[in-house]
């Protein structure tokens, strides 16, 4: 019998093995996975020549995709999946006649898509300022736009969105009147607390916006315009400290940025890949990257 057992485990365990690859083969878009050199992802299919694709995201099965896109100076919001062994045509899931919704990022239970929109709270005035909005997952549908609340939204614009595992939101504003910052927002008892700057490790006089938080908190990676900067946007990167505090944030390099703009990263939940946007398309690179920089913040 035990002969017989070991027989069949050997058959099974390559099968389980052929079955992961051929999973993993699927994911992102079937797309080729790239190295620590940044290539064009999905190139014709998301990225396309002459569109403006920015604000992307990956639930944590690699299987679905939001992104945004620039169609005739109003964003829009796109999505495609896996079904099957096929990914479905990119189709636009949120728009308006009025107003742009973009920069999509998914809540930690991946059951609310949050994005930013200048829509007014009734959806029936002119544009306003830009204010963070979610929609709750309906079965295969999504709701109607709920605005975060004004713990997180004021008079000034807030912009792109990242979570923790806990839940804490990352964003920026210029609610002060000045250049954006970063805040963090605590979610206690289904709700946004007071947001919180971020250290001048990270804040400057300089505009700082568009943060990805490792839902570990161990690092954020932003965008930033600098003096120093190599472009009009740059990707910069902070690491935590045992003692909780931020490393001096730091230039990802000539790697990432160009003297173009570089902005929205998102770095994959299984942590392999990361992806921007540069010179309005979307790029994605070996998170290798990350590692390489750590040292170089301390």
């Amino acid at each position: 019998m035990r002969l017989t057992i070991n027989y069949f485990l050997c058959l099974l365990i390559p099968m389980i093995s052929y079955s992961q690859e051929i999973g993993d083969h699927l994911k992102y878009l079937k797309q080729k996975p790239p190295s620590i050199k940044p290539k064009i992802f999905a190139p014709d299919l998301i990225s396309k020549k002459g569109v403006y694709e920015f604000g992307s995201v990956f639930n944590k099965d690699a299987t679905e995709f939001f992104y945004g896109v620039n169609v005739k100076g109003k964003e829009e919001i796109r999505f495609s999946k896996l079904v099957g062994d096929s990914w479905s045509t990119p189709k636009t899931i949120l728009k308006h006649e009025r107003y742009g919704y973009n920069d999509p990022f998914l809540s930690p239970d991946e059951n609310r898509l949050y994005f930013i929109s200048q829509r007014t709270l009734d959806g029936l005035g002119d544009s306003k300022d830009y204010d963070i909005w979610y929609v709750e997952k309906m079965d295969d549908k999504w709701s109607d736009p709920i605005n975060a609340g004004p713990n997180i939204n004021t008079e000034g614009d807030e912009y792109y969105i990242s979570f923790t595992n806990d839940g804490t939101m990352y964003f920026s504003s210029n609610k002060n009147g000045s250049n954006f910052d970063i805040y963090a927002s605590k979610f206690i008892d289904g709700e946004f607390q007071k947001p919180v700057a971020l250290s001048d490790s990270i804040n400057t006089n300089n505009y700082e916006a568009d943060v990805f938080v490792d839902p570990n908190e161990s690092y954020i990676i932003f965008c930033a315009n600098r003096p120093v900067g190599l472009g009009r946007g740059d990707l910069y990167i902070s690491f935590k400290n045992n003692d909780g505090t931020w490393t001096k944030s730091i230039n990802m390099g000539e790697k990432i940025n160009t003297k173009g703009h570089e902005l929205c990263p998102f770095v994959s939940k299984d942590g392999k890949y990361l992806f921007y946007t540069s010179n309005q398309d979307i790029y994605w690179v070996s998170a290798e990257i990350i590692n390489s920089l750590k040292n170089k913040g301390n």
